[in-house]
């Protein structure tokens, strides 16, 4: 299959792209800096093409499937010029990309669009699956506008799945190594109250499932990118301590938090329990369902 991905640079793109040359892919990756990437050794195999794209650059009709992962990162302090930028990275590329649909420029048969569980709010006691409805906060107004733009591919003949993805466990980037440092240096403990749902996910199922999404024509619409079996902060906490053999004593109290980071605490201090019912009932397996095993693999 020819695949694009936009935005492929970063913590999940290189891991799709190389999960996607592992089974014999195709990839075009468009990227703003595609010449500074040409001699980074991950895109060794991949074409790499400016964004956005001239016609002349390579025949973009033939793409079978295009992955949409650009977006300006949330790790950030999140005041009103942040959050601009992080809307705006988001919706304007979606809009470009379905302007190029739409023109025929790209003519693909699924739109695979990374979006996130943070659609959902927060809540210590729902339980959210791909029927539930928005939150009403930051990160759900961001993704229900994102999602918006990319459900315009469907008025063009295109398959679009939108992947929600959890809390993203992997090496070089993600969150994982900033909450494993604590325990390295024997002082991890308890977040906020402890209670609050941590909806994970292994990073080589997310290259997984969005490859699955790519070829089976029953997944569209929203799909949580979540392991089956999400836990409560404090079970994280001390999973990590177990498979670092750290002790989990120290706690990080709310209020320190967010005097730390601002409203991007409610990253760690808030949560949501997500459920992957979708790719469950598509028969879709997880390598790694339950935190211990995915720890033990990535750690």
């Amino acid at each position: 299959m020819r695949v694009a991905i936009v935005g492929g640079t970063g913590f999940i793109g290189r891991a799709l792209i190389h999960y996607l040359l592992e089974q014999g892919d195709q990839v075009v990756l468009f990227s703003r800096s595609a010449d500074v990437y040409r001699t980074v050794p991950d895109f060794k195999h991949v074409q790499l093409v400016s964004w956005p794209p001239q016609r002349e650059a390579v025949s973009l009709a033939e793409m079978e499937a295009v992955v949409n992962l650009a977006g300006e990162t949330i790790n950030q302090r999140w005041n009103s010029k942040a959050k601009k930028r992080i809307l705006s990275s988001r919706v304007e590329t979606t809009r470009h990309l379905i302007g190029l649909i739409k023109e025929q420029n790209l003519n693909p048969k699924v739109l695979i669009n990374a979006s996130a569980v943070g659609y959902y709010g927060t809540s210590v006691e729902d339980v959210f699956t791909e029927e539930s409805g928005p939150g009403a906060d930051f990160l759900a107004e961001v993704t229900q506008a994102w999602e918006k733009e990319a459900d315009q591919a469907a008025h063009y003949g295109v398959r679009v799945a939108k992947m929600r993805l959890g809390v993203v466990l992997g090496h070089k980037g993600g969150a994982l190594e900033k909450m494993l440092l604590p325990y390295r240096l024997f002082v991890g403990g308890t977040l906020g109250s402890g209670q609050q749902w941590v909806s994970w996910v292994h990073i080589r199922d997310v290259a997984r499932a969005i490859a699955f999404a790519m070829v089976n024509s029953d997944i569209q619409g929203p799909v949580n990118v979540t392991a089956p079996h999400p836990v409560r902060m404090t079970t994280f906490g001390q999973t990590v301590a177990k498979v670092l053999g750290r002790p989990h004593w120290l706690p990080a109290p709310g209020f320190a938090l967010k005097l730390l980071l601002g409203e991007m605490s409610d990253l760690i201090l808030k949560g949501q329990c997500v459920k992957p019912d979708k790719l469950l009932e598509a028969g879709f397996k997880f390598q790694f369902p339950h935190l211990e095993e995915a720890l033990r693999d990535l750690v």
